[in-house]
């Protein structure tokens, strides 16, 4: 038995009945043979791994009252036909049908009696490919977690022999509600000073990125007495750390930052890598600034053709993961994020590659200079009973709708995959695009991963709020041509 983090129940505490917190991966695989079975090469591989990975066995434990974070416990009652699923298109099985199965599916919570997982292998595609879609809770699993379970599901050669044996399910002695709550109680008594130091820890920062350091002698004790309380080490860059600003003021409005629904449209395609390798040879840049002008450029011209464009430019909230590579355990989430202006302002598209250049440079700067532990401290600091209720009001009452204060309009994930094939009993799989979290207030999520020679494309959205979904995928790849012609490079 192991207690989720603050951070992995976040994922939980956001959860309403439009808002889901799990992801998926998408993946596609070649056929190796006329006889080859898909479902059933799944089913044994989740099989093997089910008693030996955590996640796929676990299922939560709630505290009573929601005193204190969940627990996972072994699932005595697993049942492995639940979550292995299998399921066909229509003919002709285009890439569009698939899209909608996904977004369909991933339009639907996972069941909390049980471990939170579900996998579907997806078969008749119109090419002979089948597709494996994987549904895992956030608070389970973050993408540097669903990296390390992707390498134990699939092989680097497609003549690889893995132990398919399975193992039983690893015994737990029950615990008490009793028992619960008294480590509940034991933990309320030390959270209100990691509580206070969390917030004043955060006044310390509004105040400094407001620039009120001359205001008032209030102001000036403030400072003072919050710097004594949330004194860190002196450092090398304390000079530096003294002075980080923050995105306080709210994104400007889209329309897609509103409240969402239930309902999900995906939309995905492929382009090569070397395509935006001969674009960062260009502009000096790199991948990643080539990846953001390209979303800055495509959603620009979105909202151009919704007379919907902004003075301001929008904002990205960009995933960034904090792992280490020594966690004990790797099934937590370490993860973070920064906050980078997209230029959908500028009309030039060479000048949006340096601004998206110098965007995410700044971004990452603060990033470095921002202690580390914050998000993860004040998720660990609060209260599951009144984050859910906080969600949930939230939602009931479409704040989304009433006011404007996230301070990003759309999340814009890119990842690098591997430079090497995968398979899976032979099966190569040729691509992989993952598929994330929507929420009120922001209902556009953009991921881009690469793998082999390829960059994948995969837009999800509130289905009502963007109903268009893929003629904006469809503008990232007119994008390219631009900036391609831009910098003078054959179409």
């Amino acid at each position: 038995m192991r207690q989720l983090s603050g951070l992995d129940a976040t994922f939980l505490h956001l959860e309403t009945s439009t808002t889901f917190g799990h992801v998926s991966g998408l993946a596609l695989y070649s056929r190796p043979s006329a006889d080859f079975d898909p479902y059933r090469t799944v089913y044994e591989r989740f099989e093997a791994l089910s008693g030996r990975v955590g996640p796929l066995h676990e299922k939560l434990l709630d505290v009573p009252l929601g005193l204190d974070h969940p627990y996972w416990i072994v699932d005595d009652d697993f049942d492995l036909d639940y979550h292995v699923r299998h399921l066909g298109l229509a003919p002709p099985g285009t890439d569009a049908q698939l899209a909608e199965q996904v977004a369909r599916i991933f339009g639907r919570a996972l069941d909390r009696k049980r471990p939170l997982w579900e996998v579907y292998v997806i078969e008749g595609l119109s090419d002979g490919r089948w597709a494996l879609m994987t549904k895992f809770h956030h608070s389970s699993i973050d993408g540097g977690a669903g990296v390390v379970m992707l390498n134990m599901l699939t092989d680097s050669s497609p003549d690889a022999k893995p132990d398919l044996t399975p193992v039983p399910l690893p015994e737990e002695e029950p615990v008490s509600e009793t028992e619960l709550v008294r480590r509940a109680v034991a933990k309320l008594a030390s959270n209100p000073v990691r509580s206070l130091r969390l917030q004043l820890r955060v006044t310390q920062g509004v105040v400094d990125s407001l620039g009120l350091s001359s205001a008032s002698e209030l102001t000036r004790q403030l400072r003072k007495t919050v710097r004594s309380i949330t004194r860190r080490v002196p450092t090398e860059r304390s000079a530096d750390i003294d002075r980080v600003t923050l995105p306080l003021t709210p994104a400007p409005p889209s329309p897609w930052n509103k409240t969402i629904t239930a309902h999900r449209r995906f939309a995905m395609r492929s382009s090569s890598l070397d395509t935006l390798k001969e674009l960062k040879a260009a502009s000096g840049g790199t991948v990643n600034d080539i990846v953001m002008a390209i979303c800055t450029g495509a959603l620009r011209e979105y909202l151009i053709g919704h007379d919907a464009l902004p003075d301001r430019p929008l904002r990205a909230m960009v995933p960034v993961s904090t792992r280490t590579g020594e966690e004990e355990v790797p099934w937590t989430n370490q993860v973070s994020g920064i906050v980078a202006d997209l230029p959908t302002n500028c009309a030039d598209p060479i000048e949006r590659v340096a601004l998206c250049h110098q965007a995410m440079e700044l971004a990452k700067r603060q990033f470095e200079l921002l202690p580390a532990d914050t998000i993860a401290q004040g998720a660990q600091a609060a209260a599951p009973v009144l984050a859910t209720a906080a969600a949930r009001l939230a939602s009931r009452l479409r704040w989304a709708d009433r006011a404007r204060i996230l301070p990003f309009n759309v999340v814009i994930s890119n990842v690098p995959g591997p430079r090497l094939p995968m398979y899976l009993s032979g099966a190569q799989m040729e691509n992989y695009i993952p598929v994330s979290i929507v929420t009120d207030g922001m209902g556009l999520n953009i991921t881009v991963h690469s793998y082999l020679d390829r960059l994948d494309f995969g837009l999800i959205a509130c289905r009502e709020l963007v109903p268009d979904l893929w003629d904006l995928l469809d503008l990232h790849f007119a994008e390219i041509d631009v900036l391609r012609r831009a910098y003078g490079i054959a179409v």
